[in-house]
């Protein structure tokens, strides 16, 4: 009975050992990078010099088939009081964040300066606007930056760069690190991914509506 026990605790280890393994060689590095290139890991982006040496880094990416002016306006209306995070409100609710993503651009949203506050819960912090480019780049101190990149006049890239710092708990070093990598950073990865999908689907709804809108300007022009 005792060599079983012994047996099955070993076989338990293994499991643990692997699966430990796995994320850390292979899931981690996946999902800290999701969709981004070599190139644009490597890029300097506005922002960097906010956290010079982060312990917390990720970078996410995606294409959309958009101009940045149909991306730009989902960008600029983020926050917990006016247009969510585009993210998966359900699980952002069950903490208390009272989300709600918007559909549809709103004018009295579209005003955004450096220093005003972005509410991610409403008993929580904001982030802080530390700097901003029209139509090219947000950045939110202390998550990081978004930053659009041209491709052509139809196609835009999307790049969150998040970086950050903590402190650690010197009481429990390893429960401290085990929640921010096997915690945070997987939930991170996971909502800021819904995220960059969420501001896709808009943004190229956008972009064919506008389509729409000017071809038909230029029937009407025509005379049809």
């Amino acid at each position: 009975m005792r060599n079983r026990k012994l047996m099955i605790g070993a076989g338990l280890s293994a499991l643990a050992a692997g699966g430990v393994a796995i994320y850390a060689y292979r899931l981690r590095p996946w999902h800290l990078r999701w969709g981004a290139t070599d190139t644009e890991l490597d890029q300097p982006l506005i922002g960097d010099d906010l956290v010079p040496h982060p312990r917390l880094k990720a970078m996410h990416a995606i294409t959309i088939n958009a101009r940045a002016a149909d991306i730009w306006p989902w960008l600029v209306q983020m926050g917990q009081q006016r247009g969510g995070f585009y993210s998966y409100t359900w699980l952002e609710n069950l903490v208390g964040c009272h989300m709600r993503n918007a559909d549809e651009v709103v004018p009295e949203w579209q005003e955004l300066k450096v220093g005003d506050k972005v509410w991610l819960h409403p008993k929580a912090p904001p982030v802080e606007v530390a700097a901003i480019e029209p139509e090219r780049a947000i950045v939110l101190k202390p998550w990081g930056a978004f930053v659009l990149q041209s491709i052509d006049d139809k196609t835009t890239r999307l790049i969150i760069r998040s970086q950050g710092n903590y402190e650690p708990d010197l009481r429990n070093p390893i429960l401290n690190f085990l929640l921010w990598r096997v915690v945070y950073e997987p939930a991170h990865f996971i909502m800021e991914r819904k995220m960059l999908l969420g501001i896709k689907e808009r943004a190229e709804k956008l972009a064919r509506e506008r389509a729409e809108e000017k071809w038909r300007a230029s029937l009407d022009h025509s005379g049809w």
